[in-house]
């Protein structure tokens, strides 16, 4: 199939800040973007040169739009599958709706690993009182119970510790299906960030780690402190996961470390990520241009670190008293980059942006990254 060059138009679902900097990386290589979301005013429509409002329910929207752009991908995944296909009837979809499918319920991902032989946590359905007793019983405490839909940044999930958190586990899912899982004590988060053309050919990026403040990312640094035997393991294990998929387009593997030295694969996402974000500074191709790639079928770019790197998210609570002071961030080291999502509402615990940083040492550039964070004092009520 030729690929889709230049001067084409692009489509995204999902109009948030992944879809911004795609969109931006699309239009840096000359392509044209379209983005469709329920709302209006948003961080991806802002740099986009068309923005249709409408919900994904509406399948004629739907496909008026894929009738106007060569190719369309995802900024999240928890797209409809009817919209999937109605996109599929005028337009390619990468990745393809099968992959949105498995990926956006947690029991069909985690059966689906299971199924392929990938490692995950031990696990079981929940659909009534009596399957959380039993999932207790069996897989034992603490636990994390989880919605099977809808869930990221800690939403829709609670920790059990012991039997007397059962009821309001299972009063918490109010109905809905649900997922227990063994809690892994791990030693580290990990995630590989990996692209996958039509054609299999595969490269990922070097393996971040994480950590999270309240379920939500902090702070990422790559390379992540593994030895290189336990990077290529993780590389491997992202490799066959998208080859399982046949995936086009970007998938990450949210991978746990454990205390004895395995990985187990914790959660998937076909798609840009959060932890990605160091690559638009730290990478000779960032994970947004790949995605590109990916799904036009051009050849793949090059993953390789230009230096150690680190990523600082920027919530909400940052602008409670005010705008932040960013030139104090930016005057804390010249290697600071800012980057800003273009959302009209700061709240607690949303996105705003991020900073990264380079540096000669990973050390360095999360010292760098979190002594930036922390300048941005109040400059002024706004």
């Amino acid at each position: 199939m030729s690929p889709i060059l230049p001067g084409a138009w692009i489509g995204i679902l999902g109009s948030g800040q992944l879809g911004r900097m795609l969109a931006i990386a699309a239009k840096q290589m000359g392509y044209r973007v379209a983005v469709f979301s329920p709302d209006s005013d948003t961080p991806a429509g802002q740099v986009a040169d068309a923005e249709t409002t409408a919900s994904y329910e509406d399948l004629d929207a739907v496909r008026r739009f894929a009738k106007s752009v060569s190719v369309v991908t995802f900024e999240f995944e928890n797209v409809p599958s009817a919209t999937t296909a109605a996109a599929a009837e005028h337009a390619l979809v990468r990745p393809d709706g099968r992959v949105l499918h498995i990926t956006q319920q947690r029991l069909r991902e985690k059966n689906f690993l299971k199924d392929q032989g990938f490692p995950v946590a031990p696990f079981r359905a929940i659909r009534s009182r009596d399957d959380l007793r039993v999932a207790a019983a069996e897989i034992g405490l603490p636990a994390v119970l989880k919605t099977a839909s809808f869930g990221y940044d800690g939403k829709g999930q609670k920790m059990l510790r012991a039997e007397a958190d059962l009821e309001e586990g299972w009063l918490g899912l109010r109905g809905a299906e649900g997922i227990y899982e063994g809690f892994i004590h791990f030693e580290k988060e990990l995630s590989v960030v990996g692209a996958r053309t039509v054609g299999g050919e595969f490269r990922a990026f070097p393996v971040f780690e994480n950590s999270h403040a309240h379920h939500i990312l902090d702070i990422t640094f790559a390379p992540a402190d593994i030895t290189p035997d336990l990077a290529a393991q993780a590389r491997e294990l992202a490799r066959g996961i998208l080859d399982a998929l046949d995936v086009v387009g970007l998938l990450t593997v949210e991978m746990f470390l454990t205390r004895d030295g395995r990985l187990l694969v914790n959660e998937l996402a076909p798609r840009t990520h959060n932890s990605g974000h160091l690559t638009l500074d730290a990478c000779v191709t960032s994970q947004f241009e790949q995605q590109l790639r990916a799904v036009c079928g051009l050849p793949l770019g090059s993953t390789e670190m230009k230096s150690p790197s680190a990523m600082a998210n920027l919530l909400g609570g940052l602008w409670s008293q005010g705008v932040p002071d960013w030139a104090a961030a930016l005057a804390s080291d010249p290697a600071v980059k800012l980057h800003l999502y273009g959302k009209s509402e700061a709240r607690d615990g949303r996105k705003m942006g991020h900073l990264t940083v380079t540096s000669a040492s990973v050390a360095e550039a999360v010292r760098k990254a979190s002594l930036a964070r922390s300048s941005l004092v109040v400059s002024s009520p706004g």
